[in-house]
This record gives structure tokens, C-alpha cells and sequence, in this order.
């Protein structure tokens, strides 16, 4: 199996954590790009195995972030 890129982007991001930074983190224009490709791929119907497994772990980055936002957040404001 592949590792998706944004799991390096992340490592290298919570490398560095800090809750501003965790709030205006956005992924690579490539990763964004390759991302869409996936979910239209998805959508009609032509992912492969190889391809629903990292749109799978996309999935789970961005839920995964998505907490990780809304942590941030209620530091900043304690």
C-alpha cells in the first residue's frame, strides 16, 4: 500500500503544533488536486482498490483534523 502524502504533510505540520497554526493549516494545492480527483472518481464509480484506500485515509485525515480544529479553537479561547 501507498502512504498518502498528507499523512507526511501532517507528521511534518504536528511536528510543529501550535493551535494558530493547526487552525489556518490547509493541505498542498497537489494534495487538494488529488483529493477531488479521488471523490469525482469515486462518484463515477471508477476508483480502483489502491485509490479507495487513500480516499480512505483522506477521509480519516480530515475528520481526524477537524478535531483537531475544534481543540485548538477552545484553547485559544481559555
Amino acid at each position: 500500500m501507498i502512504t498518502p502524502k498528507i499523512y507526511e504533510e501532517l507528521a511534518v505540520f504536528l511536528a510543529e503544533v501550535a493551535p494558530r497554526q493547526i487552525l489556518a493549516y490547509k493541505p498542498s494545492a497537489n494534495t487538494e488536486q488529488r483529493y477531488h480527483l479521488l471523490v469525482a472518481r469515486k462518484k463515477a464509480g471508477t476508483l480502483n482498490r489502491e485509490e479507495t484506500s487513500e480516499l480512505e485515509h483522506y477521509f480519516m485525515f480530515e475528520h481526524i483534523f477537524r478535531l483537531a480544529k475544534i481543540r485548538a479553537a477552545m484553547r485559544l479561547e481559555s
